[in-house]
């Protein structure tokens, strides 16, 4: 009977998780396939969403996107993101929650006609090279942009918000640096939000980086290629270059966008197991945390340097470690992410 009852409140307690974001309905229906890109190179995509993505919706006003991890788990993903949108206690039916999945060749829900990334490489904003070869996950980034900001599927679209954790965090923070997006949504009546959590590392616009007092360029030999990208701006990835941008100019845009970084208080390990431990990242610190508030030092570094302002809030969840769960199922980040509702 015991066990019953507590099976029961499991149920119970699902159904209202589901309840604050969607139907019932629309969660079983999570994983779905949408058609990205244009007429010249359309691909397919997986992505688990909270509304079916094939009928059009004039009810969403804000569209929210999880990216997942190195273990490419948007499922999990996910479900991170109806806690968070359940705690923030955001209302049913106007927010759609997206995550998508950046897979490669071994993954189950891989195939033939998908874009598949080698070993991670998504995440420094490379091109799928199986299947549907070609599509950079950059790319990828804006065509589901553009999906979402598509005025036939969603008229009633006022914001996106770009959530990235540790590695989907190593691409979204570029992401954020790179896109010339934007602009255009911004004309358009959409906002562009990105929410920058626990990444192994950030890309930086010079060759500064922290020291014991301030911030200036490696003198070691030993790391001769610190600056280049992921980590610096040399040797800039196609999808950059094109742009033409001078790092004082491509810092001046970033400045002006809403990004807000956090990162589990308890993220302090310098040995944890996927950290990344290349030189290019331990110049940037010795842990998440110390990267990270190291960033923002920088960010007000620049700041000076150009007479660039720039804000993006930081803040950290308490009790954490490195754990996306933890950190979004927090209060704190409810709090911060949608202090209105």
């Amino acid at each position: 009977m015991v066990s019953d009852f507590l099976k029961c409140l499991a149920v119970l307690a699902s159904a209202l998780l589901i309840g604050a974001v969607g139907s019932a309905s629309a969660a079983t229906k999570a994983e779905q396939t949408i058609g990205l890109g244009n007429a010249s190179n359309s691909y397919p995509f997986v992505v688990f969403a909270n509304t079916d993505l094939q009928q059009t919706s004039s009810s969403i006003e804000r569209a929210v996107v999880i990216t997942h991890g190195i273990k490419r788990n948007a499922d999990d993903y996910y479900a991170t993101g109806l806690k968070l949108l359940s705690n923030a206690q955001v209302a049913p039916g106007g927010t759609l929650l997206l995550a998508p999945d950046f897979l490669e060749k071994s993954d189950a829900l891989a195939s033939s006609n998908l874009p598949l990334w080698h070993k991670g490489s998504w995440i420094q904003g490379e091109a799928s090279t199986l299947g549907h070869s070609g599509v950079t996950s950059f790319q990828a980034l804006d065509d589901i942009v553009g999906y979402l900001s598509d005025r036939k599927r969603f008229p009633a679209l006022k914001e996106i918000v770009l959530i990235g954790h540790s590695a989907g965090a190593q691409l979204m923070q570029r992401y954020a640096v790179f896109n010339n997006q934007d602009a255009a949504l911004q004309h358009v009546g959409i906002a562009m939000r990105y929410v920058i959590s626990s990444p192994s590392s950030y890309v930086y616009f010079d060759p500064s980086r922290p020291q014991n007092q301030g911030f200036a360029p490696v003198s070691s030999t030993a790391c001769a290629d610190y600056n280049q990208y992921r980590y610096g701006l040399d040797q800039p990835p196609a999808y950059l270059k094109a742009q033409n941008l001078t790092a004082q100019q491509l810092f001046k845009r970033y400045a002006s966008r809403n990004v807000t970084y956090l990162v589990g208080a308890d993220d302090t390990d310098p040995n944890h197991r996927v950290l990344d431990k290349s030189c290019g990242a331990e110049e940037q610190g010795d842990s998440r945390v110390a990267r990270q508030l190291n960033y923002v030092g920088y960010e007000q570094f620049l700041a000076q340097k150009w007479q660039i302002a720039v804000h993006h809030p930081q803040f950290e969840v308490p009790g954490v470690a490195h754990d996306a769960n933890g950190i979004y199922g927090s209060q704190i980040a409810a709090q911060r992410l949608f202090p209105t509702h």
